[in-house]
């Protein structure tokens, strides 16, 4: 199957592959570990406008990125065009950051609340005003992601897709449920197949890829420009490495039990590298511990070995582990075991 690159406004990305930004997963550890992999752009988790605006240094710290995972979006998400303007003037200050993508549809309720994420799709005009906001402050494209709707009460995702296209938008990520659907149910890739037809920028499709093949199955049947790939990828980063064997007819090999322990490892000492650099803006009291470190890798090392022997009793002592050794120890009886 022959693939072409992803062009978004000025921006080529080598392969039409997309990690979907996710809170508490898309770090820089694991972006650049599925940029490695074959993934054609990464994005930051969400990050709030007000507090870049402000350079407040808990939400700076979510700026953080190396050349090796470029290209890379930076995902922000507010309600005031002014303050959305204003952030996107500091990443791209920052000369990290390939791309600004506005999110327009987060159904976590403390964001809504604020008029934010999947709140703007009730204000299809106010979409319109941001992205034009954004687009005459930075050079940088500007890209939104979005849903069908708040809810199929509210299934607008034609006025907010052409909104976001006469704002300035270069493309758009459609996730193809409701946001009152949050992760469950079927996506609608017919919607999808609908507003790549009605748009003349790019649109690119996520929601329902589970396995590699589902990818294919997307571009073919909604001829979307791209494919977005979320929780598919956590635990199995490698996802992107098969999409591309896959399309190019070659057989796939599944990661090695080594290379699953060396990624893993990668992963987590990148994680504890990260923190350490964080913690130089962090008040003595507040400064993370390598124990923290192994805490908040919990939700990785347990996608990364689900399914093995081994993994339930590892669940049951890893509050315990306060140091990467220890992990790593408790990783190696699990893939032994699992051999």
């Amino acid at each position: 199957m022959k693939i072409a690159p992803l062009r978004i406004g000025e921006l080529t990305i080598s392969a039409p592959l997309l990690l979907a930004p996710m809170a508490g997963y898309t770090r820089l550890p694991f972006r650049a570990i599925c940029k490695g992999l074959g993934c054609g752009l990464v994005f930051t988790e969400v990050i709030t406008a007000e507090g870049i605006l402000r350079r407040s240094p808990q939400t700076m710290r979510f700026l953080e990125s190396l050349p090796e995972e470029r290209p890379v979006a930076a995902h922000i998400y507010g309600s005031n065009p002014d303050s959305m303007a204003g952030a996107a003037q500091v990443i791209e200050s920052l000369d990290r950051f390939d791309l600004i993508d506005i999110n327009c549809g987060c159904p976590v309720p403390k964001v809504m609340r604020k008029g934010a994420g999947a709140a703007l799709m009730r204000e299809p005009a106010k979409i319109r005003v941001i992205v034009q906001a954004i687009s005459r402050a930075v050079s940088l494209p500007v890209t939104i992601k979005t849903r069908l709707g708040v809810s199929r009460e509210l299934f607008n995702i034609s006025e907010v897709a052409h909104a976001a296209e006469e704002g300035g938008a270069s493309a758009i990520f459609l996730h193809a449920r409701f946001a009152s659907d949050k992760h469950s149910g079927p996506a609608d890739w017919e919607t999808l197949k609908r507003i790549k037809e009605e748009r003349y920028i790019p649109v690119i499709g996520n929601g329902g890829i589970t396995q590699a093949r589902h990818a294919t199955d997307m571009l073919q049947q909604t001829g979307v420009d791209g494919v977005m790939i979320g929780r598919a990828a956590i635990g199995n980063p490698w996802i992107f490495r098969e999409i591309h064997s896959l399309w190019a007819g070659r057989p796939y090999h599944a990661p090695s039990r080594e290379e699953r322990r060396e990624v893993i490892a990668a992963h987590l000492h990148r994680l504890y590298a990260l923190t350490m650099v964080e913690n130089k803006t962090r008040k003595p009291r507040r400064q993370a511990t390598e124990r923290d470190v192994c805490r908040r890798f919990r939700g990785h090392l347990v996608a990364y070995l689900s399914g093995m022997r081994g993994l339930r009793t590892l669940r049951q002592h890893l509050m315990e582990m306060d140091s990467m050794e220890a992990v790593m120890a408790a990783v190696d009886q699990v893939l032994n075991s699992h051999q």
